[in-house]
């Protein structure tokens, strides 16, 4: 149903994409050095998690409502800010002078999942991305349009797996390593730095445009 060319270009232009700077990316690395390396890694299936309702939602003409609707994509932003200002807020308040770090996280793996999905799912940007990035490789002649979106938003999903789930798992072993070499007091300093990254994304979430 793909074509070898198409979906050489596609591999290409996702991998350029997902390796650049943004939210996600940001997000994921402080997990990592704040939590630890399978917490990094545990974020990232959370994120990539996020890009399947994405492709799901572009694929059945969901996203549809946040391009054309001035209200739903400002009711989704401001959501998603609150949610990062409560997992700052959240981060500041935790117990100890540091942010909890463990193989496993505090409550085990599903909150940082699911952390990462709703941060993932919780931003219109994203849905918008989906919505104008599939349709660009898919064709009719090929079959039907929803099932070739399908396909590519599970083949960039499967990358931002690999690259995500590397990136996490280096921030990770990275704070670990400062951690051996350091003071008790990077703990400190990485509790506030992880809150003022939620904060800082909370801020550049509630000020995007369509």
């Amino acid at each position: 149903m793909l074509d070898t060319g198409t979906l050489l270009l596609f591999v290409a232009a996702s991998l350029l994409l997902i390796v650049a700077p943004g939210p996600d990316i940001v997000f994921l690395v402080s997990m990592g050095m704040s939590r630890g390396p399978r917490a990094g890694f545990v974020t990232a299936m959370g994120l990539a998690a996020g890009n399947l309702v994405h492709t799901l939602a572009a694929a059945l003409g969901v996203s549809v409502i946040f391009r054309t609707s001035a209200i739903a994509f400002a009711a989704l932003k401001f959501a998603g800010a609150a949610y990062l200002l409560y997992l700052a807020r959240r981060t500041l308040r935790s117990a100890g002078g540091a942010v909890q770090f463990s193989q496993t996280g505090e409550s085990g793996d599903a909150p940082l999942f699911w952390r990462a999905v709703l941060m993932n799912v919780l931003n219109p940007k994203v849905a918008l991305f989906f919505l104008a990035f599939l349709p660009q490789f898919a064709s009719p002649r090929l079959g039907p349009v929803w099932l070739q979106m399908i396909l590519y938003g599970a083949l960039f999903t499967l990358l931002v797996v690999v690259v995500f789930g590397a990136f996490g798992a280096f921030a990770g072993r990275a704070s670990e390593w400062l951690r051996r070499g350091t003071s008790g007091r990077v703990g400190g300093a990485l509790k506030w730095l992880v809150s003022g990254v939620f904060v800082i994304l909370a801020l550049r979430l509630a000020v995007i445009e369509r």
